[in-house]
C-alpha cells in the first residue's frame, strides 16, 4: 500500500498495489500492520455500504463529534464519485479547507479520513457503491453535518447534484468559527 498525504492533516489517499496474472488481480485493501507501518494506525470496527442508484446523488457533508469522532476508510466498489473531505476542526491550521478526489472502482484508491474531517461525495455514474470501514462504530447522537454548498468551504463540485436527501439538504450554515 502507498499512503499519499494531502494538504490537510488527517486526510490521506491510500493506493492499493494489485498483483496481476492470467486470472486477473488481487489487492490488499486494508491490513492493520501496513497502516501502522505507514504511520496511519487503523483497525476498523464497522464496515458499511452505500448504494446510489442515480448519477448526481449527493451524500454529506457528515462527521461524528467527540468523544465518538470517527476515522473512515472510503472506497468505491462500483461506479465513480467525486469524494470530498473538509477539515471541521476549529483549532486546525487548515480549518474549513477541503480536498477533493475522484474515486472509482477500477482505480485502486481510497480516502482515509481522520477524526474531525467531514465527508461527502457526489456520484458521477449511476449504480455507484461505496464501502466505508469505520472506527469506532457509529454512535447515535454524535452525528453532525454541514451543507454541501456552504460558502464557508467553497467546494468546487464537478457537477450540480440532482438527488439530495432531506437531511443533507436541510443542514444550517456551518459555524464560521
Amino acid at each position: 500500500m502507498i499512503f499519499k498525504a494531502t494538504a490537510i492533516t488527517g486526510v490521506t489517499v491510500v493506493e492499493s498495489t494489485p498483483i496481476s496474472d492470467e486470472r486477473g488481480s488481487f489487492s490488499r485493501l486494508h491490513c492493520p500492520d501496513d497502516f501502522e507501518a505507514g504511520g496511519h494506525p487503523f483497525a476498523p470496527a464497522q464496515t458499511s455500504m452505500a448504494r446510489n442508484v442515480l448519477a448526481g446523488t449527493l451524500r454529506g457533508l457528515h462527521w461524528q463529534a467527540e468523544p465518538e469522532a470517527e476515522t473512515k476508510l472510503v472506497r468505491v466498489t462500483r461506479g465513480r464519485v467525486f469524494d470530498v473531505a473538509v477539515d471541521v476542526r476549529p483549532e486546525s491550521p487548515t480549518h474549513r479547507q477541503w480536498f477533493g478526489i475522484e474515486l472509482d472502482a477500477d482505480g485502486g484508491r481510497a480516502l482515509l479520513l481522520g477524526p474531525g474531517i467531514a465527508h461527502g461525495y457526489v456520484t458521477l455514474e449511476p449504480c455507484t457503491e461505496l464501502i466505508y470501514q469505520i472506527y469506532p462504530s457509529f454512535r447515535s447522537g454524535f452525528g453532525r453535518g454541514a451543507r454541501w454548498n456552504d460558502s464557508a468551504f467553497g467546494i468546487q463540485w464537478p457537477r450540480e447534484p440532482s438527488v439530495i436527501g432531506e437531511r443533507d439538504a436541510g443542514y444550517a450554515d456551518y459555524a464560521r468559527g
